[in-house]
Protein backbone atom coordinates (compact mmCIF):
# COMPACT_ATOMS: atom_id res chain seq x y z
CA UNK A 1 0.00 0.00 0.00
CA UNK A 2 1.22 3.61 -1.00
CA UNK A 3 2.02 5.91 1.93
CA UNK A 4 0.46 9.37 2.06
CA UNK A 5 1.54 12.57 3.19
CA UNK A 6 -0.87 15.10 3.70
CA UNK A 7 -1.05 18.73 4.00
CA UNK A 8 -3.25 21.58 4.35
CA UNK A 9 -3.20 23.58 1.88
CA UNK A 10 -5.14 28.00 1.89
CA UNK A 11 -3.44 29.96 -0.59
CA UNK A 12 -1.31 31.82 2.52
CA UNK A 13 2.64 31.91 2.90
CA UNK A 14 2.16 29.39 5.83
CA UNK A 15 0.39 26.95 3.98
CA UNK A 16 2.69 26.87 0.85
CA UNK A 17 5.86 26.26 3.15
CA UNK A 18 3.83 23.60 4.68
CA UNK A 19 3.31 21.91 1.30
CA UNK A 20 6.69 22.21 0.31
CA UNK A 21 8.08 20.71 3.66
CA UNK A 22 5.56 17.65 2.93
CA UNK A 23 6.87 17.33 -0.57
CA UNK A 24 9.91 17.13 0.46
CA UNK A 25 8.72 14.35 3.51
CA UNK A 26 6.83 12.66 0.84
CA UNK A 27 10.09 12.28 -1.21
CA UNK A 28 12.03 10.95 2.12
CA UNK A 29 9.51 8.31 2.42
CA UNK A 30 8.86 7.22 -0.94
CA UNK A 31 5.19 8.76 -0.11
CA UNK A 32 2.25 10.27 -1.86
CA UNK A 33 1.98 13.78 -1.30
CA UNK A 34 -1.93 14.68 -0.80
CA UNK A 35 -2.60 18.53 -0.83
CA UNK A 36 -6.19 19.03 1.38
CA UNK A 37 -8.43 22.13 0.82
CA UNK A 38 -11.38 21.95 4.00
CA UNK A 39 -13.94 23.56 2.58
CA UNK A 40 -15.02 26.16 3.94
CA UNK A 41 -13.00 26.97 6.68
CA UNK A 42 -9.55 27.00 4.04
CA UNK A 43 -10.85 29.27 0.98
CA UNK A 44 -9.23 31.73 -1.01
CA UNK A 45 -10.10 35.19 -1.71
CA UNK A 46 -12.42 35.08 -4.90
CA UNK A 47 -14.45 31.53 -3.13
CA UNK A 48 -15.89 33.65 0.08
CA UNK A 49 -18.01 36.05 -2.58
CA UNK A 50 -18.75 32.74 -5.02
CA UNK A 51 -22.12 30.99 -4.78
CA UNK A 52 -21.93 28.26 -2.11
CA UNK A 53 -22.42 25.85 -5.57
CA UNK A 54 -19.69 27.38 -6.65
CA UNK A 55 -16.98 27.25 -3.72
CA UNK A 56 -15.72 23.46 -4.67
CA UNK A 57 -14.68 24.77 -7.67
CA UNK A 58 -12.78 27.77 -6.55
CA UNK A 59 -11.23 25.19 -4.11
CA UNK A 60 -9.96 23.28 -6.71
CA UNK A 61 -8.42 26.05 -8.92
CA UNK A 62 -6.45 27.13 -5.75
CA UNK A 63 -5.61 23.09 -5.19
CA UNK A 64 -4.26 23.08 -8.43
CA UNK A 65 -1.96 26.20 -8.18
CA UNK A 66 -0.83 24.70 -5.38
CA UNK A 67 0.02 21.43 -6.76
CA UNK A 68 1.64 23.15 -9.96
CA UNK A 69 4.37 24.88 -7.63
CA UNK A 70 4.94 21.87 -5.67
CA UNK A 71 5.23 19.91 -8.97
CA UNK A 72 7.76 22.27 -10.31
CA UNK A 73 10.10 22.76 -7.52
CA UNK A 74 9.72 18.40 -6.98
CA UNK A 75 9.40 16.80 -10.43
CA UNK A 76 8.68 13.14 -10.09
CA UNK A 77 6.43 13.53 -7.13
CA UNK A 78 3.18 12.41 -7.25
CA UNK A 79 0.89 14.74 -6.35
CA UNK A 80 -2.76 14.76 -5.32
CA UNK A 81 -5.74 17.20 -4.34
CA UNK A 82 -9.02 16.28 -2.37
CA UNK A 83 -11.50 19.37 -1.62
CA UNK A 84 -12.46 18.41 2.02
CA UNK A 85 -16.71 19.44 2.58
CA UNK A 86 -16.57 19.39 6.39
CA UNK A 87 -15.77 21.56 9.20
CA UNK A 88 -12.63 22.30 9.65
CA UNK A 89 -11.34 20.22 12.36
CA UNK A 90 -12.95 17.63 11.64
CA UNK A 91 -12.39 17.81 7.89
CA UNK A 92 -8.43 17.64 8.30
CA UNK A 93 -8.58 14.96 11.09
CA UNK A 94 -10.77 12.55 9.45
CA UNK A 95 -8.89 13.04 6.09
CA UNK A 96 -5.82 12.06 7.66
CA UNK A 97 -6.83 9.15 8.93
CA UNK A 98 -5.00 7.23 6.16
CA UNK A 99 -1.48 9.82 6.08
CA UNK A 100 1.42 8.61 7.86
CA UNK A 101 2.31 12.15 8.17
CA UNK A 102 -0.73 15.21 8.00
CA UNK A 103 1.14 18.73 7.80
CA UNK A 104 0.00 22.45 8.34
CA UNK A 105 0.62 25.68 7.91
CA UNK A 106 1.20 28.03 11.08
CA UNK A 107 -1.35 30.89 11.82
CA UNK A 108 -0.18 33.34 14.60
CA UNK A 109 -3.05 34.34 17.01
CA UNK A 110 -3.26 37.97 16.40
CA UNK A 111 -0.70 40.45 18.16
CA UNK A 112 1.58 37.61 19.39
CA UNK A 113 4.28 37.39 16.49
CA UNK A 114 6.15 34.47 18.63
CA UNK A 115 2.77 32.16 18.41
CA UNK A 116 3.41 29.41 15.98
CA UNK A 117 -0.42 28.12 15.83
CA UNK A 118 -3.65 29.16 15.63
CA UNK A 119 -6.61 27.05 17.03
CA UNK A 120 -7.86 25.16 14.50
CA UNK A 121 -4.38 23.94 13.91
CA UNK A 122 -4.17 23.77 17.70
CA UNK A 123 -7.41 21.44 17.66
CA UNK A 124 -6.04 19.46 15.15
CA UNK A 125 -3.00 18.66 16.40
CA UNK A 126 -4.99 17.58 19.65
CA UNK A 127 -6.66 15.01 17.72
CA UNK A 128 -5.23 13.58 14.65
CA UNK A 129 -4.72 9.58 15.21
CA UNK A 130 -1.50 10.73 12.79
CA UNK A 131 1.40 13.11 13.78
CA UNK A 132 0.88 16.25 12.89
CA UNK A 133 3.90 18.67 11.53
CA UNK A 134 2.88 22.46 12.19
CA UNK A 135 5.77 24.58 9.58
CA UNK A 136 6.30 27.68 10.44
CA UNK A 137 5.73 30.53 7.74
CA UNK A 138 9.12 31.69 6.17
CA UNK A 139 10.70 34.94 7.66
CA UNK A 140 7.92 34.83 10.50
CA UNK A 141 9.39 35.70 14.04
CA UNK A 142 12.87 35.10 11.86
CA UNK A 143 12.24 31.68 11.22
CA UNK A 144 13.10 30.43 7.61
CA UNK A 145 10.22 27.15 8.34
CA UNK A 146 12.96 24.82 8.79
CA UNK A 147 16.64 24.15 8.85
CA UNK A 148 17.78 21.26 6.53
CA UNK A 149 21.07 20.61 7.80
CA UNK A 150 19.83 21.10 11.66
CA UNK A 151 18.99 18.32 14.20
CA UNK A 152 16.61 16.66 14.82
CA UNK A 153 15.38 17.46 18.39
CA UNK A 154 12.82 14.66 20.76
CA UNK A 155 11.37 15.81 23.97
CA UNK A 156 11.53 12.67 26.20
CA UNK A 157 10.21 11.62 29.29
CA UNK A 158 12.66 10.06 30.84
CA UNK A 159 10.56 8.74 33.97
CA UNK A 160 8.07 7.15 31.21
CA UNK A 161 9.28 7.18 27.99
CA UNK A 162 6.73 7.38 25.03
CA UNK A 163 7.84 4.25 22.00
CA UNK A 164 5.99 5.49 19.32
CA UNK A 165 7.55 9.31 19.96
CA UNK A 166 10.82 8.07 19.78
CA UNK A 167 10.16 5.73 17.07
CA UNK A 168 9.15 8.51 15.26
CA UNK A 169 12.19 10.67 16.29
CA UNK A 170 14.97 8.14 15.14
CA UNK A 171 13.52 7.46 11.97
CA UNK A 172 13.08 11.17 11.00
CA UNK A 173 16.62 11.48 12.09
CA UNK A 174 17.46 8.10 10.21
CA UNK A 175 15.79 9.78 7.13
CA UNK A 176 17.62 13.02 7.27
CA UNK A 177 21.08 11.79 8.11
CA UNK A 178 21.04 13.90 10.92
CA UNK A 179 21.95 14.43 14.76
CA UNK A 180 18.73 13.18 17.35
CA UNK A 181 19.43 15.48 20.42
CA UNK A 182 17.18 13.69 23.02
CA UNK A 183 16.15 16.31 25.71
CA UNK A 184 15.04 15.38 28.58
CA UNK A 185 13.59 18.70 31.16
CA UNK A 186 13.39 18.01 34.84
CA UNK A 187 12.23 20.05 37.70
CA UNK A 188 13.25 20.53 41.10
CA UNK A 189 11.05 18.42 43.51
CA UNK A 190 8.75 20.45 45.41
CA UNK A 191 10.83 20.16 48.78
CA UNK A 192 12.89 22.34 47.48
CA UNK A 193 10.70 24.85 46.86
CA UNK A 194 9.42 24.43 50.88
CA UNK A 195 13.29 24.95 52.21
CA UNK A 196 12.54 28.80 51.27
CA UNK A 197 16.34 28.85 50.37
CA UNK A 198 19.19 28.41 47.59
CA UNK A 199 19.76 24.64 46.52
CA UNK A 200 22.89 23.39 47.14
CA UNK A 201 24.91 22.51 44.19
CA UNK A 202 25.90 19.37 44.88
CA UNK A 203 22.54 18.55 45.83
CA UNK A 204 20.98 19.83 42.24
CA UNK A 205 24.29 17.57 40.60
CA UNK A 206 22.98 14.60 42.30
CA UNK A 207 19.56 14.53 40.93
CA UNK A 208 20.77 15.96 37.55
CA UNK A 209 23.09 12.73 37.16
CA UNK A 210 19.99 10.41 38.36
CA UNK A 211 17.99 12.14 35.34
CA UNK A 212 20.63 11.39 33.16
CA UNK A 213 20.73 8.01 33.62
CA UNK A 214 17.11 7.37 33.59
CA UNK A 215 17.76 9.31 29.93
CA UNK A 216 20.04 6.49 28.73
CA UNK A 217 18.31 4.00 29.99
CA UNK A 218 15.23 5.43 27.83
CA UNK A 219 17.04 5.40 24.76
CA UNK A 220 18.71 2.34 24.89
CA UNK A 221 16.30 0.12 23.23
CA UNK A 222 16.22 2.90 20.09
CA UNK A 223 19.33 2.87 19.87
CA UNK A 224 19.65 -0.22 19.50
CA UNK A 225 17.13 -0.52 16.82
CA UNK A 226 18.86 2.06 14.63
CA UNK A 227 22.94 2.53 15.11
CA UNK A 228 22.86 4.85 12.26
CA UNK A 229 21.69 7.76 14.08
CA UNK A 230 23.91 9.98 16.32
CA UNK A 231 22.43 10.68 19.61
CA UNK A 232 23.08 13.58 21.54
CA UNK A 233 21.90 12.96 25.41
CA UNK A 234 20.91 16.61 26.87
CA UNK A 235 19.26 17.02 30.24
CA UNK A 236 18.16 20.44 31.09
CA UNK A 237 16.05 22.22 33.86
CA UNK A 238 12.08 22.76 32.23
CA UNK A 239 10.85 20.63 29.94
CA UNK A 240 9.38 23.37 27.59
CA UNK A 241 11.75 25.73 27.94
CA UNK A 242 14.80 23.37 27.35
CA UNK A 243 12.97 22.25 23.97
CA UNK A 244 12.29 26.00 23.22
CA UNK A 245 15.99 27.08 23.05
CA UNK A 246 17.26 23.28 21.54
CA UNK A 247 14.92 24.16 18.67
CA UNK A 248 16.88 27.36 17.30
CA UNK A 249 18.14 25.40 13.92
CA UNK A 250 16.76 22.98 14.03
CA UNK A 251 15.40 20.36 11.23
CA UNK A 252 12.34 19.40 13.09
CA UNK A 253 11.59 19.12 16.71
CA UNK A 254 9.28 16.18 18.08
CA UNK A 255 6.61 15.98 21.06
CA UNK A 256 4.51 13.82 22.24
CA UNK A 257 0.48 13.78 22.69
CA UNK A 258 -0.85 11.32 24.76
CA UNK A 259 -4.83 10.21 24.79
CA UNK A 260 -6.18 11.87 27.05
CA UNK A 261 -10.27 11.65 27.14
CA UNK A 262 -11.98 14.59 28.59
CA UNK A 263 -15.08 16.35 28.09
CA UNK A 264 -14.42 17.51 24.39
CA UNK A 265 -11.75 15.02 23.17
CA UNK A 266 -8.10 15.34 23.41
CA UNK A 267 -6.18 17.90 24.41
CA UNK A 268 -2.17 18.85 23.95
CA UNK A 269 -0.33 18.61 27.14
CA UNK A 270 1.49 22.18 28.98
CA UNK A 271 5.04 21.06 27.19
CA UNK A 272 3.66 20.26 23.40
CA UNK A 273 1.46 23.43 23.97
CA UNK A 274 4.39 25.46 24.66
CA UNK A 275 6.78 23.97 21.75
CA UNK A 276 4.09 24.00 19.37
CA UNK A 277 3.79 28.20 20.21
CA UNK A 278 7.24 29.34 20.49
CA UNK A 279 9.72 26.88 18.53
CA UNK A 280 11.74 28.23 15.83
CA UNK A 281 11.65 24.99 13.80
CA UNK A 282 8.81 22.76 12.64
CA UNK A 283 7.00 21.07 15.27
CA UNK A 284 6.03 17.17 14.85
CA UNK A 285 3.02 16.42 17.47
CA UNK A 286 3.36 12.51 17.89
CA UNK A 287 0.16 10.94 19.60
CA UNK A 288 1.32 7.97 21.58
CA UNK A 289 -1.20 5.75 23.48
Amino acid sequence: MTSIVAAGVDGSPASVAAAHWAAEEALRRGAVLRLLHAWPWLTDGVASYAEPDDLPAAAQRLLAAAAEEVRGRHPGLDVRTDVVLDAPVDGLVAAAGDSELLVLGSRGLGGFAGLLLGSVGMAVAGRSAAPVVVVREPGSDGGDGASAGGEVVVGVDAHGPEAEVLAFAFREAALRGARLRAVHGWDLPPVFGYAGGAVPAGEVGQLEALEAKLLSLALAGPREQHPEVEVVEDVRLGAARGLVEASAGAALVVVGRGHRPVEFGPRLGRVAHAVLHHAGAPVAVVPHW
